[in-house]
């Protein structure tokens, strides 16, 4: 099983120097990856409380909550998501630490961005078989590997962007997605000058025609003002 593509999987990068995870976040991005990213403990645990990741890159040393104190209480209360931790400390005490305190993978700093991507392969190809990655909702299907939709057994034909925007929407189903998160971890182009909207609006028109055109559950819907959310709502 491959992850070379990235096949939708959201990474949370929680780094305190901004240089080091850009460039983490732009390098994941090209290797397919959808990133969020965090400065601080607090905001990275914050985001691990609110939103879905796949895996996360964890810097030990973190101003607030460190790196460590997170890794515990995310293993305390049940959380099985992959965790690589990023570290400076590289004695033989410190990775026994890490282990047991809950990292899956323990890389020491600094380390080859090649060596980064081909643990986090490894890591997710161990967690594979906790998450299947056939999504469904309603009579939806989506198959992650083989980027394939089908809607009540009929094959849907998305591009690549409308693929990837309905796996971000299914990963949020039920929660209201703004245009800046899909900016943001579809688009990736969180700092353009001029807003993303109209472009983010058409995408939605074409994959709600393609996703719900002729059925009577409709997934995908507009909050006004707000975003888009991803539920069954059968139309009178």
């Amino acid at each position: 099983m491959l992850f070379a593509a990235g096949n939708g999987m959201r990474i949370l990068i929680v780094e305190d120097d901004v240089k080091t995870a850009g460039a983490l976040a732009d390098g994941l991005s090209r290797a397919g990856f959808s990133t969020g990213m965090a400065h601080t403990g607090e905001e990275g645990f914050f985001l691990l409380n609110t939103e879905a990741f796949d895996l996360v890159v964890l810097d030990w040393m973190l101003p607030g909550r460190s790196g460590i104190e997170i890794l515990k209480s995310l293993r305390e209360r049940g959380t099985k998501t992959p965790v690589l931790l990023l570290t400076a400390r590289d004695s033989v005490d410190d990775r026994v630490l890490g282990l047991e305190t809950g990292a899956d993978d323990y890389l020491v700093k600094p380390f080859a961005f090649a060596e980064l991507v081909a643990r986090i392969h490894s890591l997710l190809r161990r967690a594979a078989p906790n998450e299947s990655l056939k999504k469904t909702i309603a009579d939806l299907i989506l198959d992650l590997e083989a980027r394939r939709v089908s809607r009540a057994g009929q094959p849907v034909e998305l591009t690549p962007r409308e693929f990837d925007l309905l796996v971000y929407l299914l990963r949020q189903s039920g929660q209201i997605v703004t245009r800046e998160m899909l900016a943001r971890d579809v688009w990736r182009e969180a700092n353009r000058l001029t807003p993303l909207d109209n472009v983010i609006d058409v995408h939605v028109a074409h994959l709600r025609r393609k996703v719900d055109e002729g059925h009577r559950v409709k997934l995908i819907h507009t909050v006004r003002g707000v975003g888009f959310v991803l539920r069954e709502e059968a139309q009178e």
